[in-house]
């Protein structure tokens, strides 16, 4: 019968396990996949303590005990080795045929996570407290509460991705955001019946503005978005029946390339009436372009 190995203070040592030279513990593994995995600790079990100087961490009967479980339960051991940046790139890459504003936000997000430490965290290290402190420090650092919502709103079903990819056990960043970090978004308010007037009144007045009078009484009152407008056809304004059929939107990309997509939202495609001056207004701003384009064709 051989002998059974032991540690230095004597204690048998299970199969898988060993002690190295440096007095450091090594258990090795097989995960579900047939790879042959290593984990290490300074102490065997829970009660021993670390040489000094040593960082101390879970003891490797701890850490066996967490490797079994996930093995048993198809939980990939270490979240696959993926990084929190690693795993926002995957949920991103699998987000196709969204519109460019969509994709530009997932970009923003992802440069952000690019400059955190907490960018380069594994995944199955990301505690929920991990994860509010994240963000109270994305806070601290002058990021608005807008911009802590578009990270947590690409992170969140991300680290969901995770879960349902059994590389994590729990989603850290189920939680409420106004819990955490505070809102400090300012409320913007509209301009009164006086104010607005007012502001027309300079507008057509000036020598400099009053070439944009027509387009800014537009908006203002048909509520459409700036967006919406400039991306108005001859084909969209019905000056007989007097109403604007809004369908799609002009968008700029980073690149400078405009592009024509959809309305924001399947509500935003609508037909919007316009008033008397309303009408009055487009048929100016339509022989000032017919105007500009006889002279510069």
């Amino acid at each position: 019968m051989s002998e059974k190995r032991r540690d230095n203070k004597g204690r048998v040592l299970r199969n898988g396990e060993s002690q190295r030279k440096d007095r450091r513990f090594m258990y090795k593994y097989t995960d579900n996949a047939g790879n042959i995995k290593y984990v290490y600790s300074w102490k065997l079990v829970k009660t021993d303590t670390v040489p000094k100087g040593a960082k101390d961490d879970l003891s490797l009967r701890e850490k066996e005990k967490l490797i079994h479980r996930d093995l048993e339960d198809d939980i990939v051991p270490c979240g696959g080795e993926m990084t929190v940046l690693d795993l926002v790139k995957k949920y991103v890459s699998q987000k196709t045929g969204v519109k460019h504003n969509t994709e530009a936000n997932y970009n923003f997000v992802i440069n952000i996570i690019k400059k955190e430490d907490f960018g380069k965290k594994r995944i199955d290290k990301v505690k929920l407290s991990d994860a509010k402190g994240w963000l109270i420090k994305l806070q601290s650092d002058g990021r608005g509460y807008s911009t802590i919502h578009s990270v947590r709103g690409v992170v969140r079903p991300a680290f969901q991705m995770a879960v349902d990819d059994d590389l994590i056990r729990k989603n850290p960043f189920e939680f409420q955001l106004a819990t955490v970090v505070v809102n400090d978004s300012v409320t913007r308010e509209a301009l009164t019946r006086k104010q607005e007037r007012a502001f027309l009144k300079f507008v057509k007045e000036d020598k400099h503005f009053s070439r944009y009078y027509e387009g800014i009484y537009i908006l203002f009152k048909t509520g459409l978005r700036i967006s919406e407008f400039v991306g108005l056809t001859i084909a969209d304004i019905d000056l007989k029946n007097g109403v604007i059929d809004v369908n799609h939107q002009l968008q700029r990309k980073r690149n400078m390339e405009y592009v024509i997509e959809e309305t924001k939202t399947e509500c935003g495609t609508r037909l919007v009436p316009m008033t008397d001056e309303v009408k009055k207004c487009f048929r100016k701003k339509s022989l000032r372009t017919a105007k500009s384009q006889r002279q510069n064709p």
